[in-house]
């Protein structure tokens, strides 16, 4: 793991992935921008109204300077609100969009003599992202109540986040290079691998601002991880492997 995380960081050094570092994080920001711009007001209403109920807040609107951050806990709330599902979106818009340029820039630097099965592919990666998106949502509502012991916030964020980058790279990462089965073989037996990566990456996006980029970090992670063991598998590749295309059923 330490090796393929090395090699990720220098890659992110090459001109071409630092200027991709940039685009997920600019449609991101400007989904939710617009997004804030149509609905911030009915949003930080929605939010005060439901807060005024809280005892807490009616304990701080009783002392001053406390009354001042009552006075905008709503805006508060929305801001760290948007924050996660701001980075969410980036990973998506990395792992559908970013990743097919940066495993033809790997692949060619890196692996060119991997021949290419293109296993995956557009619509395929786009329902890997949906799927991934809905078990992540799914997830975070069943670990809803361990969110009130504020000791678990930490390894509940990293685990949630590091799952959601395991699902999403570990696909688009191996998409045009392996074939279906290969896909399926590495999730079956890498599947602690994958996850154990993704959330090294989380520990990344949880850097101040620096977070918002490092889903290009984490795409390059799995695109080393997936090329590599790719090569080392086709040296052992198991009897009648299909190289069929995949088209959108779930890689679970």
């Amino acid at each position: 793991m330490f090796t393929v995380l090395s090699r990720a960081f220098t890659s992110l050094l090459h001109p071409k992935m630092l200027a991709l570092m940039l685009v997920p994080v600019a449609v991101a920001v400007a989904i939710w921008l617009l997004a804030a711009l149509m609905f911030w007001g009915q949003a930080v209403a929605w939010i005060d109204i439901q807060m005024r109920n809280w005892d807490t807040l009616q304990w701080l609107l009783a002392y001053w300077p406390l009354t001042l951050i009552a006075a905008h806990s709503a805006v508060v709330v929305l801001v760290a609100a948007l924050m996660p599902v701001v980075l969410i979106t980036i990973i998506l818009v990395t792992g559908i969009f970013a990743m097919p340029i940066m495993v033809s820039h790997i692949g060619a630097r890196n692996y060119p003599q991997l021949e290419k099965y293109r296993g995956g592919t557009f619509s395929g990666s786009a329902w890997n992202g949906i799927a991934a998106l809905c078990w992540f949502l799914l997830l975070v509502a069943v670990t809803l109540p361990l969110w009130f012991f504020v000791p678990l916030w930490p390894l509940l964020s990293i685990g949630l986040l590091g799952y959601l980058n395991a699902r999403v790279f570990r696909f688009d990462a191996l998409a045009e290079h392996a074939g279906v089965d290969e896909i399926k073989r590495i999730v079956r037996e890498d599947r602690w691998t994958l996850f154990g990566l993704g959330v090294c990456v989380a520990f990344a996006a949880h850097v101040p601002l620096l977070g918002f980029f490092s889903p290009v970090y984490g795409g390059l992670v799995f695109i080393h991880f997936g090329l590599t063991r790719l090569s080392r598998m086709r040296a052992h590749p198991l009897a009648g492997q299909s190289t069929r295309v995949f088209e959108g059923e779930s890689i679970t």
